[in-house]
């Protein structure tokens, strides 16, 4: 059996967690403890009024250096964590790790459509205050290749296939000609359904797990405009942040492509909710 791309090189269960916490940050020896999330990227813990991240693998130890570094600068309209418990390895654990004050939200799946009218103009917003953000010194500039549509095209095809789902290959064919990715600002990198967080009235509060934070095209932050909003938000997040159609149709690739990976996890891992969102997603992306 193929070992699944998400699957953890380090386990943080509770008693390393606990040992974790504990032991490098003495105020929370006793304090409860409970599981919040678990990821391609990390394991968070939450512990009251803080959540601690743990990566479980080592790719992603340069990603977590690089938010240590990067968010807690960012002044945004919506909010994103703020590392201030900063862990180092410790036996049984190789990797850093941080603690940041919890952020209330949820995952935006299963919004009604009125929901999803009103969050274009927040969403376009925080993106355009967001990539109007100097991106400093030492960040790479779109390390995976989020924009590299040669790249991106094959594996979506791919995946969409397994998913049983039909290629838009219009817009793939249109996307295949576009020119090389702009190198563009501060970008999150990776912003997907998971990534944001909503309030129960589904408004948004939340950016989160910024783990991708690099310089790119604003493009490669476009994804939520075709896969969770509706004809009317997305002109409501235009007026809010004037984007090129170029910018957009390198969105629409990587909506569908984040919707892709994001119901094949689902699908594996028992995530029904996610799942359907995510199909819906590609639905809406086509």
């Amino acid at each position: 059996m193929t070992t699944p791309e998400w699957a953890a090189e380090v386990v943080v269960d509770a008693a390393l967690a606990r040992r974790l916490v504990g032991g490098q940050f003495p105020a929370f020896a006793d304090a409860p403890l409970e599981l919040l999330s678990e990821g391609w990227d990390n394991t968070v813990w939450r512990s009251g009024g803080w959540v601690f991240r743990f990566p479980r693998r080592e790719v992603v130890v340069p990603g977590l250096r690089r938010e240590i570094a990067v968010l807690p600068g960012l002044e945004l309209p919506l909010a994103v964590p703020r590392p201030e418990l900063i862990g180092e390895p410790a036996h049984g654990f190789p990797f850093p790790w941080f603690g940041a004050r919890f952020l209330p939200g949820r995952e935006p799946l299963g919004l009604g459509a009125a929901q999803r009218d009103r969050l274009g103009r927040p969403l376009g917003e925080f993106l355009r205050a967001l990539h109007a953000h100097h991106p400093g010194q030492g960040l790479p500039v779109d390390p995976i290749g989020r924009g590299d549509m040669a790249k991106r095209v094959p594996m979506l095809r791919e995946w969409l296939a397994e998913l049983g789902e039909p290629a838009p290959e219009d817009i793939l064919a249109a996307a295949l000609e576009l020119p090389p990715p702009a190198r563009g600002g501060l970008a999150h990198g990776d912003l997907h359904l998971r990534h944001l967080l909503v309030d129960k009235a589904g408004a948004p509060t939340a950016v989160i797990d910024w783990i991708d934070v690099c310089v790119g095209d604003p493009g490669i932050d476009l994804p939520l405009y075709w896969c969770l909003l509706t004809p009317a938000a997305r002109d409501d997040f235009r007026a809010a942040y004037p984007v090129t159609d170029d910018q957009l149709l390198r969105g629409r690739v990587l909506a569908l492509f984040l919707c892709a990976i994001l119901a094949r996890y689902a699908r594996a891992e028992g995530f029904p909710a996610l799942e359907a969102e995510a199909l819906a997603g590609i639905r809406r992306s086509a």
